[in-house]
């Protein structure tokens, strides 16, 4: 695979070989914890509100991009015998350059990250304590994220700091929750809005593009890559069937969340007056657990919230020291500050910042984990070059459009050009022109003889079986 090394600082001493199936088990566990932030949480619940009579449809689409996506996103990496940098060069040097580098800054120090300080400020301590104000959430963000790097500091032992300690204590309190509303209540859904109604199953699908977790999982790769070779996996197949496994692992456990949180959503009182996820759910903890409901709703915000921040750390960090100068410490530093500060303004100075690339990302993410999975499929045939550069550009230059639309830059001269596209009122404009440009590259590329492969700097003719390099 593509190196995915970090400075000799942080790479301490490998320990012995563990049992495949717990360290598999473990790494599946702090994946999870990795993906499952308070958006996460909040996003279920209020999705059911919102669905109404069509839960079920609506359910099924977040799914697919809150989970499925996420899990095809490990397997590609795992299959490719490539990181994200990797097989984003072969788009060109111009994507493979930017497109990593936005998106593990978007996962980062631009949004996911100081979201995960700003979330936890406005959902588990304000409402806990009373405490509010720019000086109370500077207070907050420092000792939150001085916790996080803390935790994060030898990338190496993450997963299984993760996976032993933080994740059974956030599932159990997520159960524990998920479990005494199903038995107290029983359903009375609210009616659909406008979205659910017409198309409950695209809208879910657009709901679970906000978990980022799609372009996370492409970061995350590395670091349960790194975790399973420090484990004492040997390179090629084990390494890359551990993988495949964790991710597997992980997107179960996060659809069995979803769905035990959006039938929260389903089943309590009066749906209808709830505007927000967070203030659902905080009512389901006081109505159902009593006094003690706030603590836990608290504490569960706060641990889905801290395994985030470390994993995202530790995912950043470890890509900026391998890519340029400095070591995996001295990024994690960075970062942890950069998210103490922008997070200590609020969660909405931090969706203003991250909104219009979030939405630049999303397409040419999707377009890179699909070529990536279909490319095996036909490896005896040919190697992807067309079918892989086409497709990716198609979505890079649509999802520009679409970005600068929605930022007013020059809209009623953009407009025209991707509002005729199938399912571009869902937001889905961009599927049919990639599937489009892919046939066609795939058709040029069958033409033609079958290309060496390439990964990083390692050329080889490809014999139908993954290269790790």
């Amino acid at each position: 695979m593509g190196s995915t090394a970090v400075s000799g600082e942080s790479a301490g001493t490998p320990s012995k070989p563990q049992g495949s199936t717990t360290a598999i088990v473990i790494t599946a566990l702090a994946l999870f914890s990795m993906f499952f932030g308070a958006g996460n949480l909040i996003f279920p619940p209020m999705l059911a509100v919102q669905a109404g009579d069509n839960f079920w449809p609506a359910i099924l689409g977040f799914l697919g991009t809150g989970a499925l996506l996420p899990v095809l996103a490990v397997i590609a990496i795992a299959l490719s015998g490539a990181n994200v940098r990797d097989l984003a060069q072969r788009a060109g040097t111009v994507f493979g350059v930017v497109f990593p580098v936005l998106a593990y800054l978007s996962i980062g120090a631009f949004y996911a990250l100081p979201r995960t300080g700003a979330v936890s400020m406005e959902t588990a301590i304000t409402p806990l304590f009373g405490v509010d104000g720019l000086f109370a959430s500077a207070v907050f963000n420092i000792i939150f994220f001085g916790i996080a790097l803390a935790l994060s500091w030898n990338p190496n032992t993450i997963m299984e700091k993760l996976g032993k300690f933080l994740t059974p204590a956030l599932v159990i309190l997520l159960v524990l929750m998920i479990a005494v509303s199903l038995a107290k209540w029983n359903a009375d859904p609210a009616t659909p809005t406008e979205d659910f109604a017409e198309g409950p199953f695209t809208a879910g699908l657009l709901e679970g593009y906000l978990t980022m977790d799609s372009i996370a999982a492409l970061a995350f790769s590395i670091v349960v890559i790194s975790t399973l070779r420090y484990k004492g996996f040997p390179e090629g197949a084990p390494v890359v069937r551990g993988t495949i496994l964790a991710g597997v692992g992980a997107g179960v456990m996060l659809a069995l969340i979803y769905l035990g949180l959006g039938t929260i959503g389903r089943v309590i009182p009066s749906p209808e007056q709830y505007d927000n996820g967070a203030g659902l759910l905080a009512d389901a903890a006081n109505l159902t657990l009593g006094g003690a409901g706030q603590i836990i709703f608290s504490l569960v915000v706060l641990l889905a919230c801290m395994t985030t921040a470390v994993g995202l750390i530790t995912a950043t960090a470890e890509y900026f020291a391998a890519e340029f100068t400095g070591s995996y410490k001295t990024w994690a530093i960075v970062f942890s500050i950069m998210s103490t500060v922008i997070a200590t303004q609020g969660l909405e100075f931090v969706m203003a910042i991250a909104a219009p690339v979030i939405g630049f990302l999303y397409p040419p993410a999707i377009a890179l984990i699909f070529v990536t999975l279909v490319e095996p499929l036909f490896r005896s045939r040919t190697r992807f070059t067309w079918a892989f550069f086409l497709p990716i550009w198609v979505a890079v230059i649509w999802s520009a459009i679409e970005t600068s639309i929605s930022l007013g830059w020059g809209a009623g001269a953009l407009t025209p050009l991707v509002s005729w596209a199938p399912l571009q009122e869902a937001g889905l404009g961009w599927a049919v022109p990639v599937l489009a440009a892919f046939i066609v590259g795939l058709i040029v590329d069958l033409a033609r003889p079958k290309a060496p492969l390439k990964i990083g700097t390692v050329e080889a003719v490809d014999t139908g079986e993954s290269v790790v390099a």
